[in-house]
């Protein structure tokens, strides 16, 4: 696999398609329960892993593959570039003032949360590709998606 802009900005997308359910699902139940930063934090992570992961097994299930070698690919596949996009999207949504307190109906809050998913896509599409041109990341399983 070539690790071409093209492959890593769609490897980042697919990423950032999963990290963004979690994240922003993580966040309005957080917020709506009146959370403070840090327990929102940790549930938006958790989430985020969860349906990064849940995508690409999806597809690697449908490409025929059991259970633990699915498990494997994916954890191969995706933890490196959703760490990244976790820690980049959490650190701007910390960093934008009144951010994390703004309540649902905010237009701070969506407005940072779109912001921070926006700057983890644009931090983590390099390390993609750097990832994927050592035949790691998305590399290690775009054969199964195809």
């Amino acid at each position: 696999m070539k690790a071409t802009w093209g492959v890593a900005a769609s490897a980042t997308l697919h990423c950032l398609t999963g990290c963004a359910i979690g994240e922003v699902l993580g966040m309005v139940i957080a917020t709506a329960l009146g959370w403070h930063n840090l327990p929102s934090i940790v549930l938006a992570v958790a989430l985020a892993f969860v349906f990064g992961y849940a995508l690409t097994l999806r597809g690697l299930f449908r490409a025929g593959l059991k259970w633990r070698q699915a498990l494997r690919l994916a954890l191969a596949a995706d933890t490196l570039s959703i760490l990244v996009m976790e820690i980049v999207d959490n650190g701007v949504m910390l960093i934008v003032p009144g951010a994390m307190d703004a309540g649902l109906a905010s237009l701070l809050f969506w407005g940072a949360l779109a912001f921070s998913l926006l700057v983890a896509f644009l931090v983590t599409t390099p390390i993609n590709k750097w990832i994927i041109g050592r035949g790691k990341g998305h590399a290690v399983i775009h054969a199964y998606h195809h």
